[in-house]
């Protein structure tokens, strides 16, 4: 049985530089505090957390004083910064240069339409930390679509401008630009800027060629992870013998006698020594 790895799966940039910030920052201190998970996956968090990280919630930041905490990949809303200056605590910013470019072209645009009365759009996930933080450029004004149906709470007499978080696809937002331009007034102004990651979006195409290349497919993510769950089902729409996994815990049983060409891949939050250990387990399993 032959297992092959993704090569272009693992960590993209975002993530990459905020563990290594991590890393670097863990090598001079005992203990440095993390603003939510610094990845959606629990063990590459177990992982760092034995070396010194300590993952906290926003409550508990509000409540630190002169500490150093971590700022993820994901970004984070003004109202952090200002709670940080308050508190004295040193911010070491990991924010994406991708997600931090998007953070301050929303701004720019809520600070040039909000007279206008133009609404300001962000297709994206409500409640993910990079989707907050945007929301956080427009003092809690932007509108949240998650999907076409949510498209119900736009008034379309009215002008709008339209961002999307930098994980989702380029198909779900190309979907949400045709449905306004149906439904907006002729009169209203209608602005959509894609603001996709294209290192992420290039997994894409990417993933489908790999999975549809193998008898079987292990889509490695954590459980949190939305660009894992949006991977993993195009993943298995390349090759329906594909299967969710955390873990290499979770492989137990010899696959079908079909398979003799395996493949391992993976979010962008999923670490390469994770999907090694995958593959280990997959050869002595089937051996």
């Amino acid at each position: 049985m032959v297992v092959e790895i993704d090569k272009s799966s693992g960590f993209c940039f975002g993530v990459v530089n905020a563990i290594s910030s991590a890393e670097r920052e863990l090598g001079n201190t005992d203990i440095l505090y993390c603003l939510g998970d610094i990845v959606h996956n629990s063990l590459e968090v177990e992982r760092l957390e034995a070396l010194g990280l300590r993952t906290i919630d926003h409550e508990e930041f509000s409540r630190l004083q002169g500490k150093k905490v971590l700022l993820r990949a994901h970004g984070e809303p003004p109202s952090t910064y200002q709670t940080a200056e308050r508190n004295h605590i040193q911010i070491i910013d990991a924010t994406c240069p991708v997600v931090l470019q998007l953070q301050k072209k929303i701004h720019r645009c809520y600070e040039a339409t909000r007279e206008s009365n133009t609404q300001l759009v962000i297709y994206g996930k409500k409640g993910h930390a990079e989707v907050n933080g945007l929301v956080g450029q427009t003092e809690g004004t932007a509108i949240v679509i998650e999907k076409v149906e949510d498209l119900d709470k736009l008034d379309f007499s009215r002008p709008i401008a339209l961002f999307s978080q930098t994980t989702k696809s380029l198909d779900g937002f190309r979907n949400i630009v045709s449905e306004i331009k149906c439904r907006i007034s002729p009169d209203a102004v209608f602005n959509y800027y894609d603001t996709i990651c294209r290192q992420v979006a290039n997994r894409l195409p990417n993933i489908q060629k790999f999975a549809s290349a193998h008898d079987w497919v292990y889509f490695v993510a954590g459980k949190k992870s939305s660009n894992g769950k949006m991977l993993f089902e195009e993943c298995r729409k390349a090759n329906p013998n594909t299967q969710f996994i955390s873990a290499a815990d979770e492989i137990t049983e010899r696959l079908p006698e079909f398979v003799s060409k395996v493949g391992v891949c993976g979010a962008t939050s999923t670490p390469k020594w994770l999907m090694e250990e995958i593959a280990e387990k997959i050869k002595q399993v089937n051996a």
